[in-house]
């Protein structure tokens, strides 16, 4: 069997995480790309291997360097032929709240390249493989109304990025349509650190008030909608920006904090 190959940066733990798993159960064989996480990186890709007799590598590197991802790409390409699914799953985040000039230079370019610039920068290696054989998915992932350059309040370099992020994503899918490769944000809501590795069954069973949809929401919520995206008739699906929120006011939320 000629299997797909999906490259998953920040694909460790988290969402990151769910979404190989899922990939995995589609028979992707998967590049799980890690910063600081080797050992959950490894355990995984064992994991996967045993669990679905898939190939799964995985690949040290921060997206946020221009070198990393180089040669991130490097050595995907000694093992596999072809990346089919891009997946910019990894993203700087800093949790402090903080205001626009509280910023250090180094923390607002670190976090622009690496929420940013490092699409452009895998993107670039990518694509002309993708070109080849006239088919592809990327999908980034953003925030909640990304698209429409909302503030952000406490959040300006994350929040710049991404809606930069949208517009690109965007961009990548009018000048790659004719190349059979689509191009998708996915925007998860409010989800917390310790449901981003659970499945929508426990969110069932701790089901409570406090969250408008009556859930909360889960890593696999997110990764069953990229494991969508990158099926092959998901092909005229392309340029759009998916919110995945549970109709929560995320933003809105930030505000109150």
């Amino acid at each position: 069997m000629n299997r797909k190959t999906a490259l998953i940066t920040g694909g460790a733990t988290g969402i990151g995480k769910k979404t190989a798993i899922q990939l995995a159960e589609n028979g992707y064989q998967l590049v799980i790309n890690y910063r600081n996480s080797e050992s959950e990186a490894v355990f995984l890709a064992k994991h996967l291997n045993d669990c679905f007799g898939t190939k799964n590598i995985t690949v040290q590197g921060d997206v946020a360097q221009e070198e990393d991802c180089i040669r991130i790409v490097k050595e995907t390409f000694r093992t596999f032929s072809s990346v089919d699914v891009l997946v910019h799953n990894a993203g700087p985040y800093i949790h402090e709240r903080k205001k626009l000039t509280d910023y250090s230079f180094e923390e607002w370019n670190y976090l622009i390249q690496g929420n940013l610039s490092a699409v452009f920068y895998l993107s670039k290696l990518i694509i002309p493989g993708m070109r080849k054989q006239n088919w592809g998915r990327i999908i980034t992932l953003g925030y909640d109304r990304a698209e429409t350059a909302p503030g952000w309040i406490y959040r300006s370099a994350f929040a710049a990025a991404k809606t930069g992020l949208a517009s690109l994503t965007r961009t990548i899918a009018m000048e790659e349509a004719q190349h059979g490769i689509t191009a998708n944000m996915v925007c998860p809501g409010d989800i917390t650190n310790e449901w981003k590795e659970k499945n929508i069954d426990a969110s069932i069973a701790a089901r409570h008030e406090n969250h408008s949809f009556g859930r909360q929401g889960t890593g696999e919520d997110i990764a069953r909608v990229i494991a969508f995206l990158t099926d092959e008739k998901s092909d005229f699906i392309t340029g759009s920006i998916i919110p995945i929120t549970g109709g929560a006011d995320v933003l809105g939320k930030a505000l109150k904090i």
